[in-house]
């Protein structure tokens, strides 16, 4: 968990130190007041973009001097921070305990997932939203994912590169080919442990829960043999498309209501939200159980539109879970909660 939080002008917010408690924190205001800009910020303590995916250069205050920075001390006393300097707005600064470090490396210190309103589309856009989203998951319980993925990308995208050559190295296309399918086997196999491993917690789940949801994994499987084999025949046909069309990378995370036996992307937008807070909380305490840490849970307006019984189950279901942020226009929403970090904005 976070013991200490300070932002420095990220979104609206020129400097603000938050000391949050191992519990829930609760953050209240209006609508603007920033309370989702202080999410994002603990969302970019992990690799990736953050719960927006935006851009560094939109993470800056807009009136700042450019470049922000976020510092974080976590109860172990590890301190990880990060941002981008006014001189290099689109570069990712990262340090732990205060020495350069690669993004992926923040995955090994803390664990962080979100649910944002913006999600309500995952089960209906393109499968790449969720891949990320699965790719998250699996981060939590094994944080060399992100090293795996970040090196079947870049290997990906110099081949893609070199593919559009007149006449390509055959040689570099076999040595990246190579990386490929090193880390996409690696890809695939720890998506697929995730994958069953919260099958399971799911399905365990008793009746009258939040959402029964169920999870598969399609498209392309196989090992490290299997892909490189796939790349190198696949060669003519990946130049004429201009892209790589075999690979862990053309996955797609499958959801199915269990209770209404039909895919997620047919269900109502309420059903939607209960799934996907389900498999949330599902994972979750499966991190808990078998990571031996819980995740930092940021959750956006999660409380909003659930009635005065339904909000009580859910924070009841999230109290054991670790830090769990919250926002919310109204103190009000929270009232069921006893003891909470409470920060008005």
């Amino acid at each position: 968990m976070l013991s200490r939080l300070v932002l420095t002008d990220v979104r609206n917010h020129p400097a603000l130190t938050i000391a949050p408690g191992p519990g829930f924190v609760v953050l209240t205001g209006s609508n603007g007041a920033g309370k989702t800009n202080v999410l994002e910020a603990v969302s970019l303590l992990a690799p990736g973009r953050g719960l927006r995916r935006a851009a560094l250069g939109e993470v800056a205050r807009s009136d700042g001097p450019g470049g922000f920075g976020i510092a974080a001390t976590l109860a172990d006393d590890v301190t990880l921070s990060t941002g981008a300097l006014a001189a290099a707005p689109e570069r990712r600064v990262v340090r732990i305990n205060g020495a350069p470090a690669p993004a992926t490396a923040l995955a090994e210190r803390v664990a962080v997932l979100w649910l944002t309103p913006a999600m309500d589309r995952l089960f209906t856009e393109a499968a790449a939203g969720r891949r990320r989203f699965l790719d998250r998951l699996t981060l939590a319980l094994e944080p060399g994912h992100a090293r795996d993925g970040a090196r079947y990308e870049a290997a990906m995208r110099d081949r893609n590169r070199l593919l559009a050559q007149p006449v390509p190295d055959t040689d570099w296309l076999a040595a990246l080919e190579a990386q490929m399918a090193q880390h996409g086997a690696a890809l695939d196999a720890a998506r697929r442990r995730t994958v069953a491993a919260l099958g399971d917690a799911l399905a365990a789940q008793p009746p009258g829960e939040i959402a029964r949801a169920a999870i598969a994994l399609d498209g392309w499987t196989g090992d490290e043999a299997a892909l490189a084999d796939a790349l190198r025949h696949g060669r003519a046909r990946d130049a004429a498309a201009g892209r790589t069309l075999a690979g862990p990378h053309r996955a797609d995370l499958i959801v199915t209501h269990v209770d209404k036996a039909r895919p997620a992307a047919t269900a109502s937008t309420g059903e939607q939200k209960a799934l996907l807070l389900a498999i949330v909380l599902a994972h979750a305490e499966l991190v808990a159980r078998l990571g031996g840490r819980a995740p930092v849970l940021l959750l956006d307006e999660v409380a909003a539109h659930l009635d005065p019984v339904r909000r009580a189950a859910l924070f009841a279901r999230l109290e054991p879970l670790g830090q769990v942020w919250m926002t919310g226009t109204e103190p009000g929403l929270f009232a069921a909660i006893g003891d909470a970090t409470r920060i008005s904005l």
